[in-house]
C-alpha cells in the first residue's frame, strides 16, 4: 500500500511534467522499478503505460479544447506513430539499443542549444509546409518517432516538440498539444499489446492513472494559462535532465544498472518472439 502511494507522487509528477513538454516517463519508469522489485518487466512497463496514456490522454483532450490543432498534419503522424510504435517493441529482441543511446545524446545536446540560442524558436506559430508536405512529413515522422517510442521511448515528447516547431513552424503551445495526439497513439499501441498479454497491475495502474490525469490537468492548465515562454523554459530544463540522465547511463556508474535493464526487456521480447 505504502509503494503505491509513493508511485502515485511520482505519476502526479510525471503527468504535470510530461503534459507540457513530454519527459515524464524519465520521471516515472524509474520510480516504477524502484517500488515494484522482483516485479517482471512486462508487468512495469505495462503498468506504466496505462498510467502514461491516462495522463497523456487527458492533456490531449485539454489541448484539443483550447489550442487549434492541424489534423491534416498530426492525424497522418499519430496513425503511422501507432503502428511502428508496435514495430518498434518487436525490434527490442534484435537490436541492440545500447548503440543508439549516443546517437540520442548528441542529437538532444545539439535541440537544447539551438533552443537556447534562439530566442525566438516557438515563440510564433507560423505554419510553413504546403498541405501535401505537412501529410507527408507527419507520416514520415510519426513512422520514426513511433518506432523510437516502442523500441527505447526516452525522449520522445521532447523531440516531437522540437521537430514540431522546427519542421512545420508551430509555437510551443501547439507544437505541445500535437505532441500529445501522437503520444496518445504511441502509449495506445504498446498498451493494447501489453494488457492483451495480462501484463499489467491495475491495484496499482489505475491510482497512478487517476493521479496522473491531476497532474495533466494541472500542468496544461498551467501551461495555457502561462503560455509559450512558460513552455519554453521548461523545455529546456527537461531536455537538459534528460542530457544528464542519458550520459550518466552511457558514461557514468549508473550504465551498468540500465544496460540491465535493456537486457531484462530484450530477453523478455525474444521470449516471446
Amino acid at each position: 500500500m505504502q509503494e503505491t502511494i509513493y508511485l502515485c507522487l511520482f505519476a502526479f509528477l510525471a503527468g504535470f511534467i510530461d503534459s507540457v513538454v513530454g519527459g515524464g516517463g524519465l520521471i516515472q519508469l524509474p520510480a516504477l522499478f524502484i517500488f515494484l522489485p522482483g516485479v517482471p518487466v512486462a508487468m512495469v512497463f505495462g503498468t506504466g503505460k496505462l498510467s502514461s496514456i491516462a495522463g497523456t490522454g487527458w492533456a490531449m483532450v485539454r489541448y484539443v479544447r483550447s489550442v487549434k490543432i492541424n489534423y491534416l498534419a498530426i492525424l497522418p503522424a499519430a496513425a503511422a506513430a501507432f503502428v511502428f510504435s508496435f514495430l518498434g517493441a518487436r525490434a527490442v529482441a534484435h537490436i541492440n539499443a545500447d548503440l543508439l543511446k549516443p546517437i540520442i545524446l548528441v542529437l538532444l545536446v545539439l535541440v537544447a542549444i539551438y533552443t537556447f540560442i534562439r530566442k525566438d524558436f516557438g515563440s510564433l506559430h507560423a505554419p510553413k509546409l504546403t498541405v501535401a508536405k505537412e501529410t507527408l512529413y507527419g507520416v514520415l515522422i510519426g513512422m520514426a518517432i513511433g518506432f523510437y517510442d516502442g523500441f527505447f521511448g526516452p525522449g520522445t515528447g521532447s523531440f516531437l516538440i522540437f521537430i514540431f516547431i522546427g519542421i512545420f513552424g508551430f509555437n510551443f503551445l501547439a507544437a505541445s498539444a500535437a505532441a500529445k495526439v501522437v503520444n496518445v497513439a504511441t502509449n495506445l499501441s504498446a498498451l493494447l499489446y501489453f494488457g492483451f498479454k495480462g501484463y499489467i497491475l491495475y491495484e496499482v495502474a489505475v491510482p497512478m492513472a487517476i493521479c496522473s490525469m491531476i497532474g495533466s490537468q494541472l500542468g496544461t492548465r498551467t501551461a495555457l494559462r502561462c503560455g509559450t515562454g512558460f513552455v519554453r523554459v521548461l523545455f529546456l530544463v527537461v531536455v537538459t535532465g534528460i542530457i544528464f540522465k542519458f550520459a550518466y547511463d552511457t558514461y557514468g556508474s549508473g550504465g551498468s544498472d540500465f544496460a540491465l535493464l535493456l537486457t531484462s526487456v530484450q530477453e523478455w521480447f525474444g521470449s516471446k518472439g
